[in-house]
């Protein structure tokens, strides 16, 4: 069986041991984009995720305007349409926030840390093939949970009895990706996606490389102030890029 196939299988298994898990207020509203947006994520993990990689950079979970409309990890609508090529239909989550509506591929919000993200990587590869050949990127989690009043709650904001539950699931599914992938460096964007990395190697004992890269969300004052520049250099800090 291909890995494409094989990420394909754990992105069900996943979404079948999420999709019954309940959460507490003020989580009002869980959208999970590998069930909604489906298609499109297939085509990410059938174009890009079928061979071992160098590199496997891991975010947190969805952004409203990214993943959650597009199902592509950091999935900046331009990113994903123009440089990887990925347009699908797109459907909506079983009960949809009325401020934050899933439009998919019409949607007019771009997502800042995809644009990021995207954006340096199109700057240093010549094409989405030539980045995607050693590199691949997953999120930890899938969901987006949201308060009633449209604020969006991140992982580590979720009492420790729900989220482990998740965890459980989410581990197993990153643990997939680099069984498959067999990378030699595991990049977290973010600490929390650099902890997840690493107790899950730790849990059972594998080691590849363990980094991290600043996140690039416009909620961090130091990615604001050039993330680009500090995400670059930490690369080339950890081995995994030369310097110009």
């Amino acid at each position: 069986m291909s890995i494409a196939k094989e990420l394909q299988n754990a992105t069900t298994q996943l979404c079948e041991k999420l999709e019954p898990i309940t959460f507490s207020e003020p989580v009002t509203h869980v959208y999970n984009p590998l069930t909604y947006a489906r298609d499109s994520h297939d085509q990410y993990l059938i174009r890009f995720g079928n061979t071992r990689k160098r590199v496997l950079f891991l975010g947190m979970n969805p952004g409203p305007w990214g993943m959650a409309q597009t199902g592509v990890p950091f999935g900046e609508i331009a990113a994903v349409r123009d440089w990887m090529g990925i347009t699908a239909l797109v459907g909506k989550p079983v009960k949809e926030h009325s401020k934050r509506p899933v439009e998919g591929f019409e949607c007019g919000r771009s997502e800042v840390s995809g644009r990021r993200l995207w954006g340096l990587f199109a700057e240093k590869y010549q094409n989405a093939g030539s980045f995607f050949s050693e590199n691949y990127v997953a999120n930890y989690c899938p969901l987006v949970w949201m308060e009633e009043g449209g604020k969006n709650r991140t992982p580590d904001k979720l009492p420790k009895a729900e989220m482990e539950v998740v965890a459980e699931a989410c581990d197993r599914y990153v643990l997939r990706h680099i069984e498959l992938m067999e990378p030699e460096f595991v990049v977290g964007v973010g600490v929390y996606a650099e902890n997840c990395f690493k107790r899950i190697c730790q849990d059972v004992g594998i080691h590849p490389k363990l980094g991290r890269i600043l996140h690039p969300s416009p909620a961090s004052p130091a990615a604001n102030r050039g993330w680009a520049g500090a995400a670059t250099k930490q690369l080339i800090d950890l081995g995994i890029w030369n310097p110009k």
